[in-house]
């Protein structure tokens, strides 16, 4: 059987405001799912909870990886047993470079590689996703465009390995071909066996990396799953019958705090 990501009755406050209601999503090691849903359903939030965010706090339900409980176990904690985090606005970190970080990283991981190979590693990820060498060197995401951010994300992805990655809003601000060459980043990686889960609002990004499953979210909870079939439902009608549907008049006021 598949390793699992099991998050069932997901409960999580920020600063004593209810933002995730009752999530119930399991995510198999080797497929891909999408998390969509409109602004303020708590998606990103997931996320953050997920990986250990102490900001988020858990007040109820549970998140098992692969059989064990993740809840009380910092970030970098749930970071070595395979879980990643991609975020939605990656964070510069001036004076450390992206080799160093790298290092780091794997290090932390227990992964470490001699330095030669690793230098080898990133360059061919560097190639692989467009960049120039020269970011090798460069402080990790200081003065980088969006799509330079998204692309490094990727980067990173393909060089620390996790098994199970959370990729969130990874399509936004791309344009076209940048979409294309983040999409076939995620393609190559995953074809270890890697799990995805993918949170986004849009459609195109799905048109390249094909998800077994498709959930929805609105006022902190997954109102729906399906198939691919659901992302041409989503875009033909929008989400308003399937919030109808589930008894929603509006999105929680307090997921507001995150997408």
């Amino acid at each position: 059987m598949s390793d699992l990501l099991e998050i069932s009755g997901l409960q999580v406050e920020v600063e004593g405001k209810r933002i995730l209601d009752g999530v119930d999503l399991t995510v198999p090691t080797g497929e891909v799912h999408a998390l969509m849903g409109p602004n303020g359903a708590g998606k990103t939030s997931l996320g953050y909870a997920v990986m250990g965010h102490p900001k988020y706090q858990v007040v109820g339900g549970q998140i098992l990886w692969k059989g064990e409980s993740v809840l009380g176990t910092p970030p970098e904690q749930r970071a070595r047993r395979g879980l990643f985090l991609s975020l939605q606005y990656p964070t510069a970190i001036p004076g450390v470079s992206t080799a160093n970080f790298l290092r780091s990283a794997l290090k932390g991981l227990g992964k470490e590689l001699p330095a030669r190979e690793l230098l080898k590693e990133v360059r061919a990820q560097l190639s692989l996703l467009k960049m120039d060498q020269a970011f090798l060197s460069r402080y990790i995401n200081d003065n980088f465009s969006g799509g330079e951010k998204k692309r490094m994300e990727i980067v990173q992805l393909a060089v620390l390995r996790p098994e199970m990655a959370i990729l969130d809003e990874t399509d936004s601000g791309l344009d076209v071909d940048a979409l294309r060459t983040v999409a076939e980043g995620v393609n190559r990686v995953r074809e270890g066996g890697m799990g995805v889960l993918i949170i986004t609002h849009y459609q195109r990004i799905l048109e390249y990396i094909t998800p077994d499953r498709v959930h929805v979210m609105a006022a902190g909870r997954v109102i729906a799953s399906g198939g691919r079939e659901l992302v041409t439902e989503i875009e033909r009608t929008g989400y308003d019958p399937m919030l109808r549907a589930a008894g929603i008049e509006e999105v929680l006021p307090a997921a507001a705090v995150s997408g």
